[in-house]
């Protein structure tokens, strides 16, 4: 996990592919104004980079907006440009099989790795067709190889630039 705050140019780059097989979340700190959430939003109208998953924390005195973003790169360029303090982490997505159970197979696989899930919230897209949520675990790679190996598809950065 990464914090940029403030336009300070904290930042780093990152050489990881498109296939990288973990997804990055933004959560942007926010003031609790009418309009705060649309003037962010409206940065990357224009651009390429597309939100593919939101959440929203609200508290009296700020909110935490949660994106995944299609272009995570360039989101994080035009974050920094907007001066706007956030933090950058990992998650995994994963595509939920069929069946009327799908969440409840994703998360017996990774109970019993023993990998907990702190936040869970599903994509706006469905890059191979079917529903898919993006998942905050306590152990990254324990995780993607537990359902890897149980026959879950991950989704990865590039699975989220298909619908362009």
């Amino acid at each position: 996990m990464s914090f940029h705050g403030g336009g300070a140019g904290v930042g780093f780059s990152t050489l990881r592919g498109r296939n990288y097989p973990s997804i990055r979340q933004f959560t942007v700190f926010l003031e609790n104004r009418v309009g705060q959430l649309l003037e962010v939003i409206r940065r990357f109208e224009g651009t390429k980079v597309r939100i593919v998953a939101l959440s929203i924390i609200d508290s009296a005195e700020c909110a935490f907006v949660r994106f995944l973003l299609s272009h995570p790169e360039q989101g994080r360029e035009i974050l920094e440009r907007a001066g706007l303090a956030f933090i950058e982490s990992d998650l995994i997505g994963v595509e939920l099989p069929p069946g009327p159970h799908a969440l409840l197979e994703v998360c017996t696989a990774l109970l019993q790795a023993e990998v907990n899930i702190a936040q869970a919230y599903p994509l706006l897209v469905r890059p191979h067709g079917r529903p898919a949520v993006a998942l905050m675990v306590d152990n990254l790679e324990l995780a993607m190889e537990t359902l890897t190996r149980r026959g879950f598809t991950m989704i990865t950065e590039g699975d989220l630039q298909e619908n362009e």
